[in-house]
Formats: structure tokens, sequence, C-alpha cells
């Protein structure tokens, strides 16, 4: 399938964002009246629930036990983690935009925020209401839930908190921000209602066809109920699919939530969602994709659809050719940025390298697709940025499966929990100053840019690091042995650097739009120019990867003065140009 330049088939705001992602139990606690308690939480894993239990405390040490923990006994630090709760909500979301505007946000990812009684809500108990314990009224949210039938979109209630989650869409929309929900469509959760009612009524339930069922509980030939979770985890039952794709059911389920959060109440789509990032979209069919893609455009034409799909270019390639997804969550943006920016010795890659794979990520799909993709490094499924480079040489982040074991703290006593140091802080500013110049959309986890650091799940699941909130020193080890203080606060020069990074990407519309040309490359000093131009308007882009200060000559910039827009300098008659080491320049002809 061919495009013209003419008919994209990508939303056009889409190449104009910067993404922020948020893991809302973990943002910000903005209604202290609506934090779980231990019913809320069963169900999830680990199943077993504790003797002892305790909202835990926002600002306390990230492998430290609380005293309700150790009275519980149990030697294992991931059943701990996992239970914890520190009682981010809706409420604080809202409260945090004006955050995120100053920013310069323009565009929110949230992870799942519907009904689920787990930390991460990918375990949902339905897609059509947001999770009670987001709202200002838990208990009175699930009395209200419980009189409908879920078959019956005519029966489902607005409850406090999914109102609240129409307010968070029009607070965000009002402060020019863009939202997109987290779909989560292979899989339901244990506790949802469908799954629950096959539990109890076996095959005599409405809902007995949803799911991949092995065996049900019959004495007479032996058997046992049994089904397929999502990569054998009992908690997260996997939805069924035939040749078409997920089977009737479930797929008119899907569809329906789908559009009550696009255009809530039929009051119009400015009220509701602007698109959806997909989770584990490889493991659901294509043909899916194909009939989901028309319902969601049928009802907003410019609706985003992200999809997470980890893997090798070639085979991310057939779901964005127009007719299931307009970009994905680029982590072989961050592979290659790895590479080049972090990796050292063998599993390092050269300006020549980096950009050549850059080149392929571009031209492997219709063009448009990399404009719209989401240019990330960390994420809930990552280490974060900061403990990355501190770890660098541990592996090469391109290989998914084992670098995400070694990558974690809990598997792995080899991996360093340290804060980053300046020499590392260094690394993540030159990764933003890419990041925010190339083709794509920018997207920052939560935190990366207030200095946070963690491992891979769960560390990179930290609560957010806010002014006015008071944390320990990080003091303890994943095995409960204890290290030299690290002091967990805002990293206001970092988060200054970020700012100012955002708003040269929204203030140049050359760094969303433009064209790109590579101008030049020197693997020897390790430095890798390029252009970026849209109308009238040209900017270059100059980046010292190496551990020394650059005097770099650039021919299209000689007896031209150019403003250097990042660190803000003229150069004049630019013949020879001092790059320091380590950073980047963002130049601009003088006007």
């Amino acid at each position: 399938m061919n495009f013209s330049d003419d008919k994209e088939f990508v939303p056009q705001w889409a190449k104009t964002v910067v993404w922020y992602q948020i893991f809302p139990e973990r943002f910000k606690d903005g209604d202290l009246s609506n934090n779980p308690a231990i019913k809320d939480i069963a169900g999830a894993d680990p199943q077993e629930l504790p003797k002892s239990w305790e909202i835990h405390p926002w600002g306390s040490d990230w492998y430290k036990l609380q005293d309700y923990e150790k009275a519980n006994g149990e030697p294992e630090m991931w059943k701990h983690i996992l239970r914890r709760r520190y009682g981010g909500d809706l409420q604080g979301v809202i409260n945090k935009l004006d955050y995120l505007k100053d920013l310069g946000i323009t565009a929110i990812y949230l992870n799942p925020v519907f009904q689920s009684p787990s930390l991460h809500k990918y375990d949902g108990e339905s897609y059509h209401h947001i999770d009670p314990n987001f709202g200002p009224d838990p208990e009175g949210d699930r009395k209200l839930i419980a009189t409908e039938n879920p078959l019956d979109p005519s029966t489902w209630v607005w409850t406090s908190a999914d109102e609240l989650g129409l307010k968070l869409i029009e607070e965000a929309h009002n402060k020019g921000m863009k939202i997109i929900f987290d779909g989560v469509f292979n899989h339901l959760g244990y506790n949802s209602f469908a799954f629950q009612d096959v539990l109890k009524n076996q095959q005599k339930s409405s809902y007995k066809d949803w799911f991949i069922i092995k065996s049900w509980d019959d004495p007479k030939a032996g058997t046992k109920f049994d089904y397929e979770g999502w990569f054998g985890v009992k908690s997260l039952p996997e939805l069924k699919e035939d040749s078409t794709g997920i089977v009737k059911g479930p797929k008119q389920y899907i569809f329906n939530a789908t559009k009550r959060w696009m255009n809530p109440k039929n009051k119009g789509i400015e009220y509701g969602i602007d698109g959806w990032r997909l989770d584990v979209a490889f493991c659901i069919g294509h043909p899916f994709w194909k009939k989901w893609r028309k319902h969601v455009r049928s009802i907003n034409s410019e609706a985003y659809m992200t999809a997470e799909i980890i893997d090798v270019p070639d085979k991310v390639k057939p779901y964005m050719q127009g007719d299931e997804f307009d970009g994905e969550m680029n982590y072989n943006f961050a592979f290659a940025s790895a590479e080049f920016f972090f990796n050292p010795d063998s599993n390092s890659k050269s300006a020549t390298q980096y950009n050549k794979n850059l080149e392929n990520l571009r031209e492997l799909y219709p063009k448009e697709v990399a404009y719209v993709s989401q240019n990330l490094f960390g994420s809930h499924d990552a280490n974060r940025i900061g403990s990355h480079i501190v770890n660098r040489g541990i592996g090469n982040f391109r290989d998914w499966e084992e670098y995400f074991n070694i990558s974690n703290a809990l598997n792995n006593p080899e991996y360093s929990t340290r804060k980053p140091k300046y020499e590392d802080i260094i690394l993540q500013k030159l990764f933003v100053i890419m990041q925010m110049t190339y083709v794509g959309a920018p997207m920052i986890y939560y935190g990366d840019e207030v200095g946070m650091w963690g491992g891979n799940d769960p560390d990179c699941r930290k609560p957010m690091l806010w002014e006015d909130i008071s944390y320990e020193n990080e003091v303890f080890n994943a095995d409960g042995s204890t290290h030299v203080p690290d002091k967990v606060e805002v990293n206001k020069d970092l988060l200054n650097h970020y700012k100012k990074l955002i708003h040269i990407r929204n203030d140049n519309p050359a760094l969303q739009l433009g064209t790109y040309k590579t101008l030049h490359i020197n693997d020897e000093n390790e430095f890798f120019i390029f252009e970026r131009a849209y109308k009238n308007e040209k900017v270059i882009v100059v980046i010292n990867n190496s551990d020394k200060e650059q005097t770099i000559s650039i021919p299209i910039l000689k007896g031209k003065c150019f403003r250097d827009i990042l660190n803000l300098e003229t150069i004049k008659e630019a013949n020879d140009i001092i790059v320091p080491k380590k950073w980047g320049l963002i130049l601009k002809e003088c006007q």
C-alpha cells in the first residue's frame, strides 16, 4: 500500500507534540480519601493477601521494609514491592497539569487507568470504568458498577471516577494537551466481570467463549478448570482469537468501550481521549487491528494509535502500513541511541553505524510513521535512563529479553542501584539534545526529567519526586544490605535542561515537521551533524559524543552568522566551531 504526501494516514498533530508518560499510581496522590484498602488489592499478584498492610509512605527509601511489611515475615522482596500502593490517582494528575504545561509537555500517555486490583492496572476488571480508587468515591462507585449488565452498554453508569477521568481530559485539553489511554485488549484480569462469571458458572457462563479454556471443572471426567494466561501468567486470562481476530463477544465489548472514552455520553469527540496506546499489540492478530482502526477513525478521524511492539524493525513493519497503527513506542530508536551514546567496547556503534540505523528506521515504513512514533528511552518496562547509564556495559539494550533480566536489581546482584553522578547526568543531557531535535515525537517517562533512577520493573516505578515532599536517603540495597546514602531530591539543573530542550522543539517547526539530512559524520572524533528544514527555516544540530572538546569545520556554515539556541551564543563568520565534550549545538541562521 502506497500513500502520497497529500494523503498521509497519521494525524498531523501527532508530529508536533512532546509526550509525557505517566504511571498513575506513582505520579501524585491528589486525594488522600480514596487510597486503597487491603480488600482493594485482592486478586492482584501475589495472589495471597498479606496479614499486615498499609499505604506505603511516598518519601520512603525504596528498598527499606516498613514495619507492616516486616510483620508479614516474607523473605521475598518482590512480594513486598508488588503489594505496595502509594495512593497516586487522577486528581494528582490534574493537580500537576500546570507542572507539565510549564515543562512544555503537549501530550500525555497514561498507563492503564481502568478498574483493577494491581498497582499497574494491566489486569483490568473492565475497560469501561476508571479504577474506583483513582476517583473520589471508591465504595459508591463499586455499588454503582454492581447494578450494570456489562454486556449491555445502555446499562453502563458513569461513576465518580469516570467523571473525574472526563474532567482530566477536559483540563488537559484546556491547557493545549492531547491525552491517550492505554488499551489492554489482549487479556482481561482475573477479577474481571467476564472471567469471574466463567469461574462461577463454567460452561453455562455467557462469557464461556471469551477466553482460551483448556479444561472445565468436571468431576465425572476428572478434569479441573484451566485456561491460558498471557505468557503463562494466570492473573491475565487471554481473550480468544480466531482467523478474524478477537472473537465476537469480547470484540464487541472492546468496540463499545473504545467509543465510550472517545465520545463520552455522545457529547462530542472534543470531550474524549485523543487516541490509544495499545499494549502488547504483537500478541493480537492483524485482522482485529484492521477492524479496530476503522472503528476508531469512524469516531475521530484525527485519533492517534500507537503500538507496543518490541521487535526487530522488519517484524514491526506490517503494523505500520496505514491500516493498523500510526506509530509505535520507538524502542528501536532507544536501542540505536544506547549503542551510540552509552555502550562501551564491543556493544558500541560508531556515528556512521548510528546514522545508518536511524536511516533504516526512517525508511522502513511510510515516511510519516517516523514523525509520529514516540521516541523514548525509558518506560515502565525498562530501567530508567539514569540507571542505564550508571550500568552501561552490563549488556545491550537491544537484546530485550536478556537485558530485561540483567537490568533488574532483584534478579542481578551486580546491577548498581546507586544515584547517577555528574558524569552520568552529562550523558543523559546529551541524549536529550538528540531526542528533542531528531525526527519523531519525543516521549519522557515521568521523573526522568528530575533525575529519578532505578533498575527495570519494579524499580522504574518509584514514586515521582516532588519538591514539596521530604524523601529519605536511599541506603538499602535489594538484598537488605546498606550502602553509602544517596540523597533523593529533584535535580533542578537536569529539569531546566529538559525544559529548555522541550521549548526549543516546541518553538521550531523544523524540529517537528522538517525534513532530515545528515550533513557530516566523523567516526574518529565521534561527532554527528544533521539538518532539519521546514519551509524557510533550517536548524543544524551538532552532536559531539567524544570525551574531548572538538573544533569542527562545517562548510555549509562558512562565512555566515548563526545563533546557537541551546547555548545562547552567536557564531559569526562561522569557519571553525568549538563544541564541548559530550555536548551539542543547535544552530539557526541569524535573522
